[in-house]
């Protein structure tokens, strides 16, 4: 519960429910019921190492859920399976420039959790150049008897449920 606060109340954590929020207003002020969001496959892997290391907890970015606080709207990621460096390609080749939204972490001004998983999964890359794809395969080829907790509709459940003590 701790690390799972401490995530919560980081600024970029913070930064990006604000974002959301207003975004899945206005989508519903026009009348949309799909909200999609430019998150690549670079992406999902941070996302999924970031919750490892810094939450304590092992979930991933989905490509598409629906809204708890927005009724009828769904979330979607349609660039959830294309890497990093082909967009950027895609946009140097065309010349097209994203928005700055003058964060700090996102300006590279300083350095955040992601920046440094990032750099982390670089690294591991030079001894093992599918570490990325294994991040991403491990969120679908989870072994649900080998895990110790997992939440399921907003309750916990522990491996030992299982047993008669």
């Amino acid at each position: 519960e701790v690390s799972e606060k401490l995530s919560k109340e980081s600024p970029c954590y913070m930064c990006a429910r604000m974002r959301r929020g207003s975004l899945y207003s206005k989508a519903q002020e026009l009348g949309c019921n799909k909200l999609a969001l430019g998150h690549h496959f670079d992406d999902v892997i941070e996302t999924t190492m970031l919750n490892i290391l810094m939450s304590g907890s092992f979930k991933t970015m989905m490509p598409k859920l629906k809204s708890d606080n927005f009724e009828n709207m769904e979330l979607i990621r349609p660039m959830f399976l294309i890497r990093e460096d082909y967009i950027i390609r895609w946009r140097n080749y065309t010349g097209l420039n994203p928005l700055d939204c003058a964060c700090e972490v996102a300006a590279k001004k300083t350095s955040g959790s992601r920046f440094m998983v990032k750099q982390l999964i670089s690294e591991m890359k030079e001894y093992n150049d599918v570490v990325d794809i294994n991040i991403f395969r491990a969120a679908e080829n989870v072994h649900a008897d080998a895990i110790l907790g997992w939440k399921k509709d907003g309750s916990y459940h522990n491996f030992l449920d299982n047993y008669d003590i």
